[in-house]
């Protein structure tokens, strides 16, 4: 909203010049973002707390502890980034862009879906919300839509390709594929940044490296001379989703401070499928989907761990972890949840810069 306003107004005031930039633009989103979060938090955990009398239903099977450490904790607390980076994101990007509100639809509607798994965890006082059918159609449905805007808005020629990294000017066609794909990218991100919400601040720090990856890599696609010089596909338009990924730099960072050990809140599925859908919907439209396998690595592990110990159990009776996703593995073996959350965050960092480095290395 502001850059209609104002930047209109650069002639009388050479101020408002800056709204031009798309960089003033994302810092302004993330700085706006941080203070949502900062002024708001306070009071919407306060007010879960009382609508939630018991938080979060804990899993029975869970580690030793969890009981006593986390009963009580309220949920839902992915409201607050929702709300942060919404606000964030239209006061300071072009809403004249297309792909703006493909993410934020994408990203408010996943929101959606997991408002109401843990609106049913809660009612019913269980850990088993939604059933996972239902679930899952209904993010493939939200998924489809969006690949197919993706796929009618982009510049010719990229709408339904696949980009390799490493491989300069090579795309793969994959025609009414593209479709399939780009829900597979997204839900899966999805459920992946759920399934890594185990612990306190284990998914919001790797989720904010993610974000600011891809500020980077929509920055870099969208702006010519530096798609041009690296080599990599330039989609127009796609540079001004950095100003959304700012504003989910912000709104995580300012979740951060309520959800650093020991967390006051929970982000729930509200927070962790929204985030990783957007994460999911950009990497569609900036054509870096391998790329995102391997900054988002860590949630490509937890995925991983967990579809390795079903496929184990039920095939042969054995479970290859002590208990699945990863992370609850390595706190049966005993370690301290601290640990756990700082190595997986080095881990996390380490992709992320591995994932960036594939812009240069063509």
């Amino acid at each position: 909203m502001l850059y209609p306003l104002l930047y209109p107004l650069a002639d009388q005031f050479q101020a408002f010049n800056l709204f031009r930039y798309i960089t003033f633009r994302s810092g302004g989103a993330v700085v706006t973002a941080l203070l949502i979060s900062f002024l708001l938090g306070p009071h919407l955990i306060l007010w879960l707390r009382r609508k939630q009398s018991n938080g979060q239903p804990i899993r029975p099977d869970g580690p030793n502890g969890h009981l006593l450490r986390k009963k009580g904790t309220p949920t839902m607390g992915g409201f607050l980034i929702l709300l942060a980076l919404t606000i964030s994101t239209l006061l300071w990007a072009d809403l004249t862009n297309p792909y703006v509100w493909i993410v934020l639809v994408v990203t408010v509607g996943f929101g959606l879906i997991g408002f109401f798994d843990d609106y049913r965890k809660l009612t019913k006082n269980s850990h088993q919300g939604l059933s996972g059918r239902a679930k899952l159609a209904l993010e493939a449905a939200l998924g489809a839509v969006a690949c197919i805007a993706v796929a009618y808005i982009s510049p010719p020629g990229l709408g339904t390709a696949l980009a390799l990294p490493f491989f300069k000017n090579v795309l793969l066609e994959l025609g009414w594929f593209f479709v399939p794909f780009g829900v597979l990218v997204i839900v899966g991100a999805s459920n992946s940044v759920n399934l890594t919400d185990g612990l306190d601040g284990l998914a919001i720090v790797p989720s904010m490296i993610a974000a600011g990856c891809f500020a980077v890599i929509a920055y870099l696609a969208g702006n010519l001379i530096f798609a041009n010089y690296l080599q990599i596909h330039h989609v127009v338009g796609a540079g001004e989703l950095t100003v959304f990924c700012g504003a989910m730099v912000g709104a995580s960072l300012g979740f951060l401070w309520f959800n650093a050990p020991p967390a006051m809140v929970f982000m729930g599925d509200t927070g962790s499928l929204s985030i990783g859908a957007a994460l999911g919907t950009i990497s569609v439209i900036t054509k870096h989907e391998l790329v995102l396998v391997i900054i988002g690595g860590l949630f490509v592990l937890e995925t991983v761990s967990v579809i390795v110990q079903v496929i184990s159990y039920k095939t042969t009776g054995r479970r290859v972890f002590r208990m699945a996703p990863l992370h609850h593995h390595f706190e049966k073996k005993g370690w301290a949840e601290p640990t756990i959350v700082i190595r997986f965050w080095i881990i996390a960092s380490i992709l992320a810069l591995a994932g960036l480095a594939t812009l240069k290395l063509r």
